[in-house]
């Protein structure tokens, strides 16, 4: 038998272009104790018996292949090739020397950095959202037609901050074409006494040098002006920036109907872009327009993802010559912002939240030489916790013991995915939470009590029932909420994590 399992070796092996099936041929033959030879090379001084089979072989051995070798080498290449840009802007942090918090310079040169007020050079993370922008004005330039585009987003998503930059556009793209460059106005709703007021400003830039006739309204001047046609050829087509939109909002919806009517009127040289945070105010503010086949286009600003925060900050900090943050720090910044809102003003506030906290570590401390200069995670949680942080948390944190035991038993309860409970069901839970800890829990009439005081703070809610056990109970703030303020204290975050009750 073995001299027959040799055989078809060697004839399988002229055959066979694959190196690694002689191999395992050889292991079952036992070629190599046999003296029959497989390979034209010389055998490896290992015993055959303790080699890897190469589809089960994945960690490098010492009897790996060289071919293996190369091919993670070119694997791990490929790897450092494919590193995220998170971690790219991360690892350049470090490249820079350690700034100095009690350097005045350098303290107001960094919250200078992360002031909302300071804006970019050149925005990031929006690209996609100028661009779709700039080709709209592009289109009505070039045609010579008005038109309406309405900008819509989470608040900090950086809606406004992209409009400076699409002027700048603008601006570039006429100067290389020789074409016309529009006269721009732009307008802050919320700096308008009157909602109307908006219209006189429209004129006043349409019509610069001449008298306001104050027989009519300049709204009413603005649709005679562009309902027939410009005697002169040369009027400029106007780009007309109306940021936060929604201030235009009025009972009967007029001033917001006649804005966006200017832009079908058959003369009309206005380019009108709205900016507000409502994502749905073209659907439920101007169905007219609607209906008049009139409806602007819309686009949307997403929130900011994670990594999109982070490489906002790292534009924002390298301009200057230190670092100030760990990595760990700002990515802690990020996810928690990108989680919640995506807020990039949010986000650098926490930041400078964060530097405060160490100004005043450095402060309190009598020794600093122990103390890192820069911002750290501790640091960054801080200012977290604080920008976070809701009222109710102070009031469920200054609760007594017993009633912080009952929200806890009601957050077990309400995970089963019930919306509301009785006291009865209730009470099951927190005498099995209170055994737990051997803390001897009240009766059902204390119980009761103690919910309607949480009622009357607002935590809880209670229905109407003669029988206590049977009035209905509700929680009335976020779960998250009751956890933030609990999970300082062993034992309830022990109890939160535990579920051997659900």
């Amino acid at each position: 038998m073995p001299s027959i399992a040799g055989g078809r070796s060697s004839s399988m092996s002229i055959v066979g272009a694959d190196v690694s099936s002689p191999q395992k041929r050889r292991l079952r033959s036992n070629s190599g104790l046999s003296g029959d030879p497989v390979f034209s090379t010389p055998p490896k001084p290992c015993s055959p018996l303790k080699t890897k089979s190469p589809r089960r072989c994945v960690d490098d051995s010492p009897n790996k292949r060289r071919t293996d070798v190369h091919e993670t080498a070119s694997t791990d290449n490929i790897t450092k090739m494919r590193k995220s840009p998170k971690k790219k802007l991360l690892d350049s942090f470090l490249d820079k020397p350690i700034w100095n918090p009690t350097d005045s310079e350098q303290l107001s040169a960094v919250k200078e950095a992360l002031h909302v007020s300071t804006a970019p050079s050149v925005p990031v993370c929006r690209e996609d959202e100028q661009k779709r922008i700039v080709e709209f004005c592009k289109q009505c330039i070039e045609q010579e037609k008005a038109g309406s585009l309405y900008v819509c987003g989470c608040p900090g998503t950086g809606k406004s901050l992209s409009m400076e930059n699409v002027k700048k556009s603008l601006a570039i793209w006429s100067k290389e074409t020789e074409g016309q460059f529009p006269d721009i106005l732009g307008i802050n709703c919320t700096s308008l006494s009157t909602t109307s007021e908006i219209f006189n400003k429209i004129l006043g830039k349409t019509q610069p040098h001449k008298k306001i006739n104050n027989r009519s309204t300049p709204l009413r001047q603005i649709q005679q002006l562009y309902s027939q046609k410009q005697q002169s050829s040369d009027t400029k087509m106007m780009l007309v920036i109306a940021d936060e939109l929604d201030y235009l909002i009025t009972k009967d919806r007029v001033v917001l109907h006649d804005l966006f009517m200017l832009t079908t009127l058959p003369f009309s040289k206005i380019i009108l872009i709205g900016i507000a945070n409502a994502i749905d105010l073209a659907d439920r503010f101007l169905p007219k327009l609607q209906s008049l086949n009139c409806k602007p286009m819309v686009l949307s600003f997403r929130a900011y993802t994670m990594d999109q925060i982070i490489m906002i900050l790292k534009q924002r900090l390298m301009a200057l010559p230190y670092t100030v943050f760990q990595p760990q720090a700002l990515e802690l910044c990020a996810r928690k912002v990108a989680a919640s809102s995506g807020d990039m003003r949010k986000a650098l506030g926490i930041c400078r939240g964060a530097i405060e906290r160490l100004e005043i570590e450095l402060r309190e401390s009598t020794s600093t030489s122990n103390l890192s200069s820069m911002v750290r995670v501790d640091h960054m949680a801080i200012a977290l916790s604080r920008a976070y942080k809701s009222p109710i948390v102070d009031t469920i944190q200054s609760l007594p013991q017993h009633q912080q035991i009952v929200l806890c038993s009601a957050v077990k309860l309400f995970r089963k995915g019930k919306k509301d409970t009785t006291i009865g069901e209730l009470n099951k839970f927190y005498i099995e939470v209170c055994k737990s800890t051997l803390i001897p829990p009240v009766g059902i009439m204390e119980l009761s009590c103690m919910c309607r005081v949480l009622g009357d703070q607002g935590i809880l809610k209670l229905g109407q029932s003669r029988d206590d056990k049977l009035k209905r109970v509700t929680l009335q703030v976020e779960e998250a909420d009751i956890i933030f303020a609990l999970q300082g204290i062993r034992f309830f975050h022990n109890c939160l994590q535990n579920n051997q009750w659900l």
